[in-house]
């Protein structure tokens, strides 16, 4: 398995497009717009990210360790907003092992993201794949950091 995902071309324009009507209160399937600060500069970025809900409790996977996964660790915190409102939240990375319970459930839960992971990790699209996939693949277990929502200013 590689070691750095191998996205397509047209991922960031397909990511922007996302983001912007994501903004407008449009929501694309199961994204959300996770916004991380910055490891040097503290500066908000916004990258699309699918949640997924196991037994009650909301995560975030991915196919590799991306800019987003090394920002989420450095700073503890970050938004997912989704349309006027964002909720501030503790993304909590779970160990290796851990992981495969979520994964297990992402190729049900989230279908139109599963070729990201597919073509990155050179994956089957199959549950156990996915689960087998855990030391390669960062997962956040999110948690709120306040009860309030907040208005983008």
């Amino acid at each position: 398995m590689p070691d750095q995902p191998k996205f397509l071309k047209w991922l960031k324009t397909a990511n922007r497009l996302v983001i912007a009507l994501n903004r407008f209160g449009l929501a694309v399937g199961k994204q959300h717009i996770l916004s991380i600060p910055g490891r040097k500069t503290g500066q908000l970025y916004s990258t699309p990210v699918s949640v997924l809900t196991v037994e009650g409790r909301r995560y975030i996977a991915t196919g590799g360790e991306t800019q987003w996964v090394k920002n989420a660790r450095a700073s503890g915190w970050g938004y997912i907003p989704r349309g006027p409102k964002k909720e501030r939240i503790a993304p909590v990375g779970l160990p290796a092992e851990a992981r495969g319970k979520v994964l297990r459930v992402f190729p049900r839960q989230v279908r139109a993201e599963v070729q990201f992971f597919t073509v990155a990790l050179d994956i089957r699209n199959d549950p156990d794949a996915f689960a087998a996939a855990a030391p390669q693949c960062p997962v956040f277990q999110v948690d709120p950091l306040s009860s309030e929502k907040e208005e983008f200013s």
